[in-house]
C-alpha cells in the first residue's frame, strides 16, 4: 500500500518515488515467475488528478522458470511499465459508469492497492511459453534426451508392430 495523502487532492501535484517491495505469492505463469519474496524494483510517478491519482512507472525484477521443450532452468530479467488511474473512493460516478465500479481501481483511505496492477503487467508481459534459446529443438520424444546437448542423437527406425511377425520370419530364414 502507498500513501497518497502527500498529493493533498490537488489536481497536478505529483510525486516521484522508487522503492522495493517483496514479490507476492504466485506472481507469473506455471512455467515462468517472480519468486516470492524476491525484490521488485519499482519506479512510480504519483499524479494527482480530478478523479485522483494516475500512477506510471517501471517494475523490475528477476524471474525463474523452465524451458517449455526442453525443461532446462531459466533465469531471467524483466522490465514492465506499469499504468493505472486510481479513483478517489468518494467520487461519484455517474449512473452509466456502475457497470465499470469493477473495473475501475479505487483509493481506500487514500492509499493505493499496487498488487492487481503489478500482477496484470507482469503477467501479460510475460512470454507464453518461454524458450532457453530461440531454436531450442527440446527433448526426444522417445528417450526424452535433450537435443542440444547431443545434436546427432537418433534411434533404429522403429518398426510397425503390424510387421514385427513377418520380421521373425526373415530371421529364420537366416
Amino acid at each position: 500500500m502507498i500513501d497518497t495523502r502527500e498529493l493533498g487532492r490537488r489536481p497536478g501535484s505529483q510525486r516521484e518515488l522508487s522503492l522495493s517491495v517483496p514479490a507476492p505469492a504466485e506472481l507469473g505463469i506455471e512455467v515462468l515467475r517472480v519468486p516470492e519474496g524476491e525484490q521488485i524494483q519499482l519506479d512510480l510517478r504519483l499524479e494527482a488528478v480530478m478523479e485522483g491519482v494516475l500512477v506510471t512507472g517501471t517494475a523490475q525484477a528477476e524471474l525463474v522458470g523452465e524451458c517449455v521443450r526442453c525443461l532446462k532452468p531459466i533465469e531471467d530479467e524483466f522490465l514492465v511499465d506499469l499504468q493505472e488511474l486510481y479513483v478517489y473512493d468518494d467520487h461519484r460516478h455517474d449512473e452509466s459508469d456502475e457497470d465499470l465500479d469493477d473495473e475501475v481501481s479505487k483509493l481506500e483511505d487514500d492509499l493505493l492497492d499496487l498488487e492487481p496492477l503489478l500482477r496484470d503487467a507482469v503477467v501479460l508481459a510475460l512470454p507464453f511459453q518461454p524458450l532457453c534459446q530461440d531454436d531450442c529443438p527440446g527433448l526426444c520424444i522417445e528417450c526424452g534426451a535433450r537435443l542440444a546437448d547431443d545434436p546427432d542423437h537418433g534411434h533404429e527406425a522403429a518398426i510397425d508392430p503390424r510387421w514385427a511377425g513377418l520380421q521373425a520370419l526373415k530371421q529364420d530364414e537366416d
